[in-house]
């Protein structure tokens, strides 16, 4: 009689799993930025959009390469010659002082980008907030 044991196939699926399930954080790219809550609908968007981040130590990045304020306007005017319509997504960390982030906006808007929108996070109801907050004992 001759059976196919499954056991040693099913410990080696059990240790991949634990393996990718380890490594997977690990691979999320990006800039750390707290962005502000808002209630709002997420955008659609079908093609990779240009954006301007503003971290709270005031380093400010176009997509993921940084650049100083100074510099801010003329790499964007550069940038979005070749594009039709010249849209810009701004982020900016909720501790950024708003002086700062103004000042961004100007230079943005001085480089000819014609539409700028916000990028926030979805804010938290007060009943999730509640659930999330861990139960004492």
């Amino acid at each position: 009689m001759s059976e196919i044991n499954v056991t040693p196939l099913v410990d080696v699926m059990l240790v991949l799993l634990i393996i990718f399930m380890v490594t997977a954080p690990m691979m999320v790219q990006g800039l750390d930025v707290a962005l502000p809550q808002v209630t709002a609908q997420p955008l659609d968007s079908r093609e990779e959009q240009l954006m301007v981040t503003v971290r709270k130590d005031s380093q400010i990045f176009i997509n993921d390469f940084e650049v100083s304020l100074d510099e801010l306007e003329g790499k964007l005017a550069k940038i979005i010659q070749g594009r039709a319509s010249p849209e810009l997504y701004l982020k900016a960390d909720r501790e950024v002082p708003y002086g700062l982030v103004a000042q961004v906006m100007g230079r943005i808007k001085d480089a000819g980008v014609d539409k700028l929108g916000m990028v926030t996070e979805p804010a938290v109801s007060e009943k999730a907030a509640a659930a999330a907050k861990p139960k004492r004992k």
